[in-house]
């Protein structure tokens, strides 16, 4: 696991006077990624920088990697799962390897397969490499967007970067306010690629290739997903139950492979505890397991931790922490944090990795079964919108939603009236401006009051534009599988991938994900929807696949997210963060915000009479972000 920066002159007469110096800064900035070693490469044209954390091949391991003529340069960010097997392959063709090294076998595999290269592995990654022959740079991100990759051209250079920050630390690059990618996050909670927060600097998407060649930039998609039911040949369940289990099995068999100390990130949710039981089936010493917890019974999980470590024999790790714990590192997560994510779940997952770190150096976790396995209970609210909306008009706006209305408001976790209001807030919406108002925090109608004039008129086109093109390429048919493919490219690429990624990088804690396997991925896609959702229940076939591995009650139990108690912060700790980086004088400086209308977000919230945590944290993240790098 490492962090990767660097360059490209477009043209051969561009500027050169950018030295080793100037890599060597962008790299310093990204050095919590790789505090183990540094490794440079450069020529007239290109300049090729990397930061390593030390997970395979230790003492041989450094980058960059070649090819044995050394015309193909290769730096990565991130771990090939499937390299042995390839390396294998690639000796028995003639080439000579010089380290164990995964990244080795890159140079090689472009050699014989060209831009293909990334048909043959099976990792996560975000990939450069230079063909110093025909003075052409190829970078690639791995199929689900685990690796990060920002990019932008400037003063006739192809900058890029693991991580804006380091973009950043290039004298031709300025920060600037993105203005769509600001009314994106505002809707979103995050920035989707291809945007970023920044004005000039591009994501490149999950499974996107790009080519820098005389001087030109192109980007392409190399794999999508496919939700093709095999021919009309549907396994049954059972047997398909018995064909995803070994899928699984084997992908967290891949990904047990280090030099270093290894453990599982367990919290007693099915897909965590499905990863656990795997690692424990194929693990040669006894697995290590880690959950954090809090005080606040409704946002806390470590029983159910505890129950599938005691259950599966692990070595149990547990950290319990206060709110003045959590609470305190909040006005800390804009100086790390260089690109704003409103996710709550921010915040533990940083606790979490931080407390695991002092123990291994890589952690395996259970992200992506919710998208693949249809988890999330806003799928089967589709089911619910359809059948809400043949309820005429008159009853719904004039009984059904002034009584949601008038629920008392709660700041437990996930509570009842929280999820009724946002229901019926949102189910007359079109799918997809629903699906991402469930999500998100200001639809595209709550952002009018919220915005000042200025932002709304320089804004270009619709904020959701995004998804609904990406729909374009989607072969699925049912509402629901669509909604889960824009998941995977949206939401879990760039909230749920970018949030575990930026808060174990902080701490040189690498993770892994077996539920994003590829062939766990293409296998759940060709499934029946009815097999991952039935009725309102959601992973039906994984809780199948694994129903005699764990506790009974980890199966049934009803899902519960990795969140904090912020609409209880906003009011009590939080509050003088919240006046202060929010206060109206502020506000009316910055000239996006009304302050007017944020005010009485606060005064609501405080009051009670309505639950705003979500808007309001949605702003104060922003706020974090935009004083420590866009501000100064």
């Amino acid at each position: 696991m490492c962090g990767i920066a660097g360059w490209v002159n477009l043209k051969q007469s561009g500027r050169k006077d950018h030295t080793e110096a100037v890599l060597h800064s962008m790299c310093e900035r990204i050095v919590h990624r790789g505090p183990n070693s540094e490794g440079i490469w450069m020529d007239d044209t290109v300049a090729l920088g990397m930061r390593r954390l030390s997970v395979i091949d230790l003492e041989t391991g450094d980058q960059p990697v070649f090819n044995e003529e050394k015309s193909v340069v290769v730096m990565m960010n991130g771990e090939l799962y499937n390299y042995r097997e390839v390396r294998a392959d690639l000796e028995k063709r003639g080439h000579k390897f010089v380290t164990q090294t995964d990244t080795e076998i890159v140079p090689h595999l472009y050699q014989e397969y060209g831009d293909d290269f990334v048909d043959h592995i099976n990792g996560m990654f975000a990939i450069t490499l230079w063909d110093t022959r025909r003075k052409r740079l190829v970078i690639a991100r791995d199929r689900f967007g685990e690796k990060p990759l920002y990019y932008g051209v400037f003063d006739g250079k192809l900058i890029y970067a693991s991580e804006p920050k380091a973009l950043l630390a290039h004298p031709s690059v300025k920060p600037e306010l993105n203005l769509d990618a600001f009314r994106q996050y505002l809707s979103f909670d995050y920035v989707p690629a291809p945007q970023s927060i920044y004005k000039g600097i591009s994501k490149l998407p999950a499974a996107h290739i790009l080519t820098v060649e005389n001087g030109e930039v192109k980007t392409r998609r190399y794999w999508n997903l496919t939700f093709a039911k095999n021919n009309g040949h549907t396994p049954s369940l059972e047997n398909a139950a018995i064909e995803l289990r070994e899928l699984l099995s084997d992908a967290v068999r891949m990904r047990l492979v280090a030099d270093v100390p290894l453990g599982i990130l367990l919290s007693g949710g099915i897909d965590s505890s499905a990863v656990a039981a795997f690692a424990v089936e194929h693990a040669t010493e006894k697995v290590k397991t880690f959950s954090i917890g809090f005080e606040e019974d409704s946002f806390d999980e470590t029983k159910f931790a505890r129950q599938v470590a005691g259950h599966l024999g692990t070595n149990h790790h547990e950290e319990r922490l206060s709110a003045v714990t959590a609470g305190d590192l909040i006005s800390d997560i804009g100086t790390w944090l260089d690109e704003p994510l409103s996710d709550g779940s921010l915040i533990p997952t940083y606790l979490l990795s931080r407390f695991v770190r002092k123990h291994v150096t890589v952690a395996l976790g259970g992200d992506g079964g919710d998208e693949l396995f249809a988890g999330y209970p806003m799928y089967y609210g589709h089911k619910v919108a359809g059948a809400y909306g043949s309820i005429p008009q008159f009853l719904r706006s004039g009984v059904i939603e002034p009584i949601v209305r008038m629920l008392p408001v709660s700041t437990k976790n996930l509570s009842f009236d929280y999820k009724a209001k946002r229901f019926v807030k949102s189910a007359n919406y079109e799918t997809v401006m629903r699906h991402h108002s469930w999500f998100g925090s200001f639809s595209l109608d709550e952002q009018l009051p919220l915005l000042t004039e200025n932002v709304l008129a320089n804004g270009s086109g619709d904020i959701y534009a995004g998804p609904k093109n990406l729909l374009g390429i989607c072969d699925a048919s049912d509402e629901i599988e669509r909604m889960q493919y824009l998941d995977m490219n949206f939401y879990m690429a760039e909230d749920i991938l970018t949030k575990v990624d930026r808060a174990s990088m902080a701490v040189s804690l690498e993770t892994r994900a077996p539920f994003l396997d590829p062939r766990v991925g293409q296998f759940a896609a060709s499934l029946p929807l009815d097999y991952k959702l039935r009725g309102n229940k959601g992973k039906y076939i994984l809780k199948q696949a694994v129903k005699d591995l764990l506790p009974k009650t980890i199966l049934t139990r009803s899902k519960k997210g990795f969140g904090i108690p912020i609409a209880e912060w906003l009011k009590g700790r939080l509050n003088p963060l919240v006046h202060d980086l929010l206060s109206p004088a502020r506000l009316k400086d910055q000239g996006l915000f009304e302050p007017a209308f944020v005010q009485t977000l606060i005064a609501e919230h405080e009051k009670g009479i309505a639950s705003h945590h979500k808007q309001l944290w949605t702003l104060l993240v922003f706020q974090l972000w935009y004083d420590n790098f866009l501000k100064h």
